[in-house]
Formats: C-alpha cells, structure tokens, sequence
C-alpha cells in the first residue's frame, strides 16, 4: 500500500543522479533522459558537454567555439564560469575523460 505525501519524492539533485545511475547499470539510460528531457534540452546537453570539452581542450577562443557550435558567446561564458569553480584536479580528469570517450570520427 502507498501512501500520500504533501512533497515530492525527489527534492535533491543526488537523487536525480541516483535515478541516472540505477537507469545506466539496467542499460536505461538513454530511455530515462529521453522520458526526462525535451528534444532541445538534450542538445543543449550535447552542446554544454562540446562547450566544456572545447574550453578545456583549450585550442579555440570562445568566439571560436561559439561560430563551432551555433550558440551564444554568452552560452560559453557560462561554461567558462562553472570550470572556474573546480580544482586543477578535477579539470584534468573531466578533460582526460572526455577525451578518453570522444566518439570515433
């Protein structure tokens, strides 16, 4: 039996991640953000995750970036900002591991 709440079941963003992660072991990932996600916000995921890649890579101005991806210079800036909240530590991994799982060209 269930029973009723006045709150919502998932209120934290670890619990987005626990749903993402649980989906992803049961091979239903791409099934859970094609539920969650509008067309448009997946490519806006799939041009954030060019955009940190970019930054990271280093080799592109943002203008560059921005002419490569079709989004604002603004769009990059805000990419920009959040890698300047991490460590040299984590920077180094998230660009060795997107990398490391670039698509075959």
């Amino acid at each position: 039996m269930t029973t009723t709440s006045d709150s919502p079941d998932f209120t934290e963003w670890q619990n987005v991640l626990d749903l993402i992660r649980h989906a992803s072991a049961e091979e239903r990932d791409a099934l859970l953000f094609q539920v969650l996600l509008t067309h448009d916000e997946r490519e806006a995921l799939i041009a954030r995750v060019n955009i940190v890649h970019e930054l990271l890579n280093g080799e592109r101005s943002q203008r560059k970036i921005s002419e490569l991806l079709g989004v604002g210079v603004a769009t990059i800036t805000r990419g920009s900002n959040e890698l300047k909240h991490q460590d040299d530590e984590t920077k180094a991994w998230l660009a060795n591991f997107l990398a490391q799982n670039k698509p075959e060209q």
